[in-house]
């Protein structure tokens, strides 16, 4: 079972690392020395927990981590960076490095490498996260031994949490649409008039009238909910967001 690795220094590793199509081989001490960095550690690109929850939450996140004095967010995996690279395209990550740690060494170094052959994936990192200050650990919250993939306390809110106690977090807006809608159209550039993060779903490309009706109980689009509770039509939206000031 790995072990909380609070004190402890980050293993001096030379990273191998694509951007913009070249290779680049940041170390340890480039990338953490005299920085204070939010690190999330996880079993695999393009695996379920990682993709549905894990990654896209610390890059919505990300902008509130460095409001509060951190200086970079960092995605750990034991993934080639091709396979790094590609996830993040495929995630459409805007805030987050992909830190591919295709060796292990910088897994290994923090306790976190551990075998799951068993699932076809040879060594892999224990899902954790963690604040680094100055390339030393200084809070690790790492998940507990129990069956499955834990993923209770190696969040981004959990982590945020422990940076700015009460920090005011991001709205996260989805909205049912049609291609052509007017109504979708306002819906939009309100959001994108106040900043606001959002996902659209269109009707006859990712869900079927039925499954918006099921959804919210309308009939007419734009559908719009804030984390996960029905504010309504386009109208609806432009009433909460100007209450929102």
């Amino acid at each position: 079972m790995p072990q909380n690795q609070e004190g402890r220094r980050l293993p001096n590793v030379t990273f191998k690392l694509r951007k913009d199509g070249q290779w680049f081989y940041p170390t340890t001490a480039e990338l953490f020395g005299g920085k204070r960095v939010a690190v999330f550690g996880l079993p695999g690109a393009f695996t379920p927990t990682c993709s549905s929850s894990h990654l896209p939450r610390f890059d919505e996140l990300a902008p509130v981590f460095k409001r509060h004095g951190i200086d970079e967010v960092v995605c750990v995996s034991v993934n080639d960076a091709f396979v790094m690279d590609a996830w993040a395209r495929d995630q459409r990550t805007q805030h987050v490095m992909m830190l591919a740690d295709g060796n292990g060494e910088l897994t290994d170094g923090i306790g976190m490498l551990v075998d799951k052959t068993a699932l076809g994936f040879g060594k892999r990192s224990w899902r954790f996260s963690m604040i680094v200050k100055d390339a030393v650990i200084e809070k690790m919250f790492v998940e507990p031994e129990i069956e499955g993939d834990p993923f209770l306390v190696s969040d981004a809110d959990t982590l945020l949490d422990y940076v700015a106690p009460g920090a005011r977090k991001p709205l996260f807006f989805t909205f049912f649409a049609r291609e052509g809608c007017p109504h979708c159209a306002r819906a939009r550039a309100a959001l994108d008039a106040k900043g606001m993060v959002y996902e659209e779903i269109v009707i006859g490309k990712h869900a079927s009238v039925r499954a918006m009706r099921a959804v919210s109980g309308g009939q007419t689009t734009p559908q719009v909910f804030v984390d996960g509770k029905r504010i309504g039509t386009a109208d609806d939206l432009e009433a909460y967001l100007a209450r929102l000031g």
